[in-house]
C-alpha cells in the first residue's frame, strides 16, 4: 500500500491519525506554545512507522487550523494563540455596509493606506466592475496595524477610473473626502451608492498573502470578504478584496428585520 494512503473503505487516514496525536498533545499542555516538534522522521516512527510525507501532510494541516507553525529554516513550532476579536459588518442608514477603512469594532490599533492609479484592470476585478480588462483603475492597499504595528488585516479596494480620474476624489485617502468612505466620495461627484454586496469565503492563504500579515503562515485559513458598492443602476463602483485570519478574527453580521416579518 502506497504511503498516505489507506485501503479499507471509513479507514482514518494515516496524515490525519498524526494529525489527531499531534493535536492532542497540544491539548494537553505536553508541547506548550513556542514549543520545537521533532524532525519528521521521528515523528513518524513515534506515531506509527508513518513516512516523511504522511507527517508534512499532517503538520499542513495543523499549520492551516493555526495550530501550528512554521519558521523557514528552523523548523515546526507550536503556535501561540491570538486574542480573538469580533468583526461586526453593520449596515448604516440606507443599508450600505460600514466602510473598512475605519478601524472595525473590536480592534484596537492604526489603519494605514496607499494608493496607486492608473493601474490595468485584472481579469477578475475588471468582471466584477463590469469594465474591459486592463482598463485603468486607482488601487487603495489598506492594513490594519495593532498596537506593535504589525498588520493584522489587510483589504485590497479597486475603483474605475471612468468614474473618478478627474475629480478631487479620485485617490480615497486624499483630497478634501479622504477616509470618507465610498458612498460619501461617490455622492460627492453625483454618483448615489445603495448598496453593497459581500460575499465571505475560507481561503488558504498564499505566500504573498501571508508575507501582508504579522505571525501569518502560508496556508493559514483566512477569510476573504469580496465586496462591491453599487450605485442606484446597479452599477459597479469599487470591488475589494478583504483577509481576515481566522484564528484572529470572527466575521459577524447584523441583518435588520422588518417588524412583523
Amino acid at each position: 500500500m502506497a504511503e498516505g494512503t489507506h485501503g479499507i473503505r471509513g479507514e482514518t487516514p494515516p496524515y490525519l491519525h498524526v494529525a489527531a496525536e499531534i493535536r492532542a498533545r497540544i491539548a494537553d499542555g505536553t508541547w506548550p506554545p513556542g514549543h520545537k516538534l521533532p524532525s519528521r522522521s521521528a515523528l513518524g516512527t513515534e506515531f506509527g512507522g508513518f513516512g516523511d510525507n504522511v507527517v508534512r501532510r499532517a503538520q499542513e494541516t495543523l499549520i492551516a487550523e493555526g495550530l501550528l507553525e512554521g519558521r523557514a529554516g528552523s523548523g515546526t513550532y507550536v503556535r501561540a494563540p491570538h486574542d480573538r476579536r469580533t468583526l461586526m459588518r453593520t449596515p448604516a442608514p440606507g443599508g450600505v455596509p460600514a466602510r473598512f477603512g475605519l478601524a472595525p469594532a473590536g480592534f484596537v490599533g492604526t489603519w494605514e493606506a496607499e494608493s496607486e492609479d492608473k493601474l490595468g484592470a485584472p481579469p477578475e476585478i475588471a468582471e466584477r466592475l463590469n469594465i474591459a480588462p486592463g482598463d485603468l483603475c486607482v488601487r487603495t492597499q489598506y492594513e490594519w496595524l495593532d498596537a506593535r504595528h504589525r498588520p493584522v488585516m489587510v483589504s485590497t479596494s479597486w475603483e474605475p477610473m471612468e468614474l473618478t480620474g478627474t475629480t478631487v476624489v479620485v485617490l480615497p485617502e486624499g483630497g478634501p473626502l479622504a477616509g470618507r468612505g465610498v458612498a460619501a466620495r461617490m455622492a460627492h461627484i453625483g454618483i448615489t451608492v445603495t448598496e453593497a454586496v459581500e460575499v465571505p469565503r475560507p481561503i488558504q492563504l498564499n505566500r504573498a498573502q501571508a508575507q501582508l500579515l504579522a505571525g501569518a503562515t502560508v496556508g493559514s485559513l483566512a477569510t476573504l470578504i469580496a465586496r462591491t458598492h453599487y450605485d442606484t443602476s446597479g452599477r459597479p463602483v469599487e470591488t475589494a478584496d478583504i483577509i481576515v485570519p481566522a484564528d484572529r478574527w470572527d466575521v459577524a453580521y447584523t441583518i435588520p428585520a422588518a417588524p412583523g416579518l
